[in-house]
């Protein structure tokens, strides 16, 4: 049929009956009825496609560059393809809720485990990574470098993954970085994800290199491009970067600014962190606390916030920030020879207030400067009660002091926690724990769950520690949790179906942790 046989309808003419309304519609339009204009848009959209010719064929695009790293075992790709479709094991999914790993939370940790022993992804299975990366930001760096040369090559095909051309893990193939012409090339003609990754492995070979190569185009950065360069120097930060970071000061970016001046402030021995200690030693002292009466130049130029956030009185907003980024070892001669846990008990201005203030600043210069004496001393110990802690009760802040100390430390430390006041207020901290969670933070986690089970205590409370536990907990507590597995007689005052949520939540646990086990198994070479 042509568009000239009788009864044909134009396109335009089905568009306007449609938004008019087929009762609306005057003159020679479609039938008066929706489904004669449902019929007659039917058969024009048939005739449009039958009508269209065939495109050119496009050149074949060049071959993905090769890529040497090795796949993973069979069994370790089969696991891959499970994981990424996020379906069960065993097959037994089908029971009550909470009976079946799940899949999807135990991805980051094959992808971590592959990243190590230096695997690339299964051909057949990079569509599917990048399809995981783009739904989960957490897994991009590390699925990024997993799909390698392949990722890249097909994320320049399809508009649904240009994120990774986007990312700083991008994987392709870099220039060797003692080859100034190539790095120079690359630094100036590739993409963003390309330049990332290539500032990265010039830092790793010459720290002091990196800001050099950044010096090159720096005035003709975006804000933002200048922003993300600029902390990718937090890799083998060192003196060295100082007068670079000392000329971001001035930057017309506030973002810039700011990152420079928190990036100084992290080296002790910079220019910035001493005038922050000169200012800091003048507003505390033995003799109490007095906050800055202004925010002068000097201090906006050196990254103070002039205006506090809501709610914060300005002259204790920008004493926060003067005592956050002074070097901590200024306090020891400013107060007699006194070390940090001496220091942080004195009841310095609690008159006046200042205190908390204080300890707050302390905490954050505690770690920015990584400092693990003055984290110790903030956090004091694990057995006493957090609102009794001599520098902080924020959980969120202890955790982040907790980074600052060595992993068998931090672990020790959360164990007690955990010994001493369960593990209703722990999550945060369990979190900043090396995983697995071995030895004697292991069993102080098993132990307070079966206690919190044996005291009826309502087990929907400890479901964010138990997806936690699945997760973290070293594979080989299976045999010590496999007793808690079965359905325990209710205590007369505990929840309605806590026996049986208990027991649930304690196979899934034990189901999880030995499906980790045998993950790592198929990882590991032959």
């Amino acid at each position: 049929m042509g568009e000239g046989d009788e009864g044909y309808v134009e396109w335009e003419e089905l568009v306007g009956a449609a938004l008019l309304g087929t009762d609306r519609r005057r003159g020679g339009g479609p039938g008066g009825s929706p489904e004669a204009l449902l019929d007659a848009a039917a058969v024009h959209t048939v005739r449009r496609r039958a009508g269209l010719r065939p495109a050119g064929a496009r050149p074949r695009p060049e071959p993905a560059p090769r890529d040497p790293r090795p796949a993973p075992p069979q069994a370790a790709g089969r696991r891959l393809a499970q994981l990424l479709a996020g379906r069960t094991g065993g097959g037994g999914g089908g029971g009550r809720r909470g009976s079946a790993p799940d899949l999807t939370e135990l991805l980051p940790q094959w992808l971590a485990a592959a990243g190590r022993y230096g695997y690339r992804a299964p051909a057949a299975l990079v569509p599917a990574l990048l399809d995981a990366a783009r739904a989960r930001t957490d897994l991009r760096p590390q699925a990024l470098a997993l799909a390698g040369t392949r990722g890249l090559w097909l994320a320049r095909m399809n508009p649904d993954w240009r994120f990774a051309l986007r990312g700083g893990a991008g994987g392709g193939a870099l220039p060797d970085v003692t080859d100034p012409a190539a790095v120079e090339r690359l630094w100036e003609e590739g993409l963003f994800a390309e330049r990332v990754a290539l500032l990265g492995a010039v830092r790793a070979h010459e720290p002091a290199a990196a800001p050099r190569l950044l010096a090159t185009t720096w005035a003709t950065e975006r804000a933002e491009d200048r922003l993300m360069f600029l902390d990718s120097l937090r890799v083998g930060l060192s003196l060295q970067d100082e007068p670079f970071l000392e000329a971001a000061l001035g930057d017309r970016s506030r973002n810039v600014r700011a990152t420079a001046a928190e990036l100084l402030s992290a080296l002790p021995q910079s220019a910035l962190a001493g005038r922050m200690a000169e200012r800091a030693l003048a507003c505390v002292g033995p003799e109490g606390v007095t906050p800055p009466a202004e925010c002068d130049g000097g201090m906006l130029r050196d990254g103070v916030v002039k205006r506090p956030p809501a709610g914060r009185g300005e002259r204790a907003w920008w004493l926060g920030q003067l005592v956050e980024a002074a070097p901590l070892s200024c306090w020891r001669e400013r107060f007699g020879g006194l070390g940090p846990a001496e220091i942080v008990a004195l009841p310095v201005a609690a008159a006046e207030g200042w205190t908390e203030e204080l300890h707050a600043a302390w905490c954050r210069a505690a770690v920015r400067q990584r400092d693990p004496e003055w984290s110790r001393a903030l956090l004091g110990p694990a057995s006493a009660p957090p609102a009794a802690g001599p520098g902080t009760a924020s959980l969120a802040e202890r955790a982040k002091l907790l980074e600052t100390l060595p992993d068998g430390e931090r672990a020790e430390w959360v164990a007690e926690f955990v010994r001493a006041h369960g593990l209703s207020e722990a999550f945060q901290l369990l979190g900043v724990c090396v995983v697995p969670w071995a030895g004697a933070l292991g069993r102080a986690v098993v132990d307070a769950l079966h206690i919190a089970r044996e005291a009826g205590s309502y087990p929907w409370s400890f479901s964010g520690v138990m997806g936690l536990a699945e997760r973290c907990l070293d594979p080989s507590e299976a045999g010590r949790l496999e007793a808690l597995t079965a359905a325990a007689e209710e205590p007369p005052d505990a929840s309605p179906g806590a026996a049986a949520y208990w027991a649930e939540a304690f196979q899934r646990l034990v189901a999880t942790l030995r499906l980790r086990a045998a993950m790592l198994s198929e990882l590991a070479p032959a």
